[in-house]
């Protein structure tokens, strides 16, 4: 079990999300960064989709009530364990009693904006539609639909057939880094409105960059840059929309939609962040900047498959390392 110490708002239980409710108007919700959380769970010994502690604001303080084990991926918080540094991207096991803290993430090549403390047998709260995944609007799965706050007790489920692997890995960010002139990469494609857009407006989207405003959050990253202008006023009827869909209101200033967007809205669409890269998009700290690069459908469904290479070849080097380790 799990005590959470820290005051730190914004920390929730989330999984890989929930699919399957956008009918009931119910979004995704999961982890803004699901390679770090998957890494975690890699570690662990865990199904991938176990349910793990995404935090956001900082410091984050939480104590465990029984021994075991715990992974802290995403952004480098300085983690420690009743003081003594747990290096990023690692596990390690735990005692009763000891206290881990995630400190303001560092700066550095890799900083990132959101951490997530995986535990050996995931995070074992009730699932709601399928998913353990908070959604905040609406008070849905997590810890009672909401936040964590100080004096909540998590349980941990039980412990699979492989054993966790107390060693590190190197981030995505860094193992399959994108920058252009010093800033995150993100890749899109040109969504159903573009073309309604003036051409000064889609040649600024794509040369110009686009800081991460304060207004940010999971449903949503406000962003603020060469302002987009439709050749003509659009008047649009709310349609369904996805998590990664950048739409564009009056004021000519883009907003992404996140992990926990809803279902629909009626803003003109000039792009969608593909699939693919909405976990680099998920860890840009606010007051940061990022450049958006066109790519096609192909190119789009070969990155998803990278990625998913990735995680692959991770999972087998700590296959591999996990029978060395127990003499197999």
């Amino acid at each position: 079990m799990i005590e959470i110490l820290s005051g730190a708002p914004l920390a929730t239980v989330q999984d890989l999300g929930r699919l399957g409710a956008l009918r009931w108007g119910v979004g995704y919700a999961g982890a803004m960064d699901p390679l770090a959380l998957i890494c975690g769970n890699l570690l662990l010994g865990n199904d991938r989709n176990a349910a793990a502690i995404e935090a956001q604001l900082f410091p984050f303080e939480l104590r465990f009530l029984a021994e075991g084990a715990v992974a802290v991926t995403g952004a480098d918080c300085a983690a420690t364990l009743d003081g003594t540094p747990l290096p990023p991207w690692s596990s390690a096991p735990v005692r009763a009693g000891q206290r881990l803290r995630l400190d303001h993430p560092r700066p550095g090549r890799w900083r990132g904006a959101r951490a997530y403390v995986c535990v050996a047998g995931g995070v074992d709260t009730a699932p709601a539609l399928g998913s353990r995944s908070t959604q905040l609007r609406g008070a849905i799965g997590g810890h009672e639909g909401r936040a964590l706050k100080p004096g909540d007790v998590l349980t941990v489920g039980p412990t699979g057939p492989a054993a966790p692997v107390f060693c590190g890995i190197t981030p995505p960010g860094l193992a399959m880094a994108r920058e252009i002139d010093g800033l995150a990469a993100i890749r899109v494609l040109p969504a159903a409105e573009y073309a309604c857009f003036t051409q000064a407006s889609r040649d600024a989207f794509w040369s110009g960059a686009y800081k991460v405003t304060p207004q940010s959050d999971r449903y949503g990253f406000r962003l603020s840059g060469p302002e987009l202008s439709p050749s003509a006023p659009l008047e649009l009827r709310s349609h369904g929309i996805v998590p990664g869909v950048i739409q564009v209101p009056h004021g000519g200033q883009p907003i992404v939609q996140m992990r926990d967007a809803q279902p629909s809205g009626g803003y003109p669409k000039i792009a969608t962040v593909i699939e693919a890269d909405l976990w680099r998009l998920g860890q840009i700290p606010i007051g940061a900047s990022v450049r958006f690069v066109q790519t096609t459908w192909d190119e789009a469904i070969e990155a998803a498959a990278a990625n998913e290479r990735w995680l692959d070849e991770i999972a087998r080097l700590i296959g591999l390392f996990r029978n060395r380790s127990t003499g197999r």
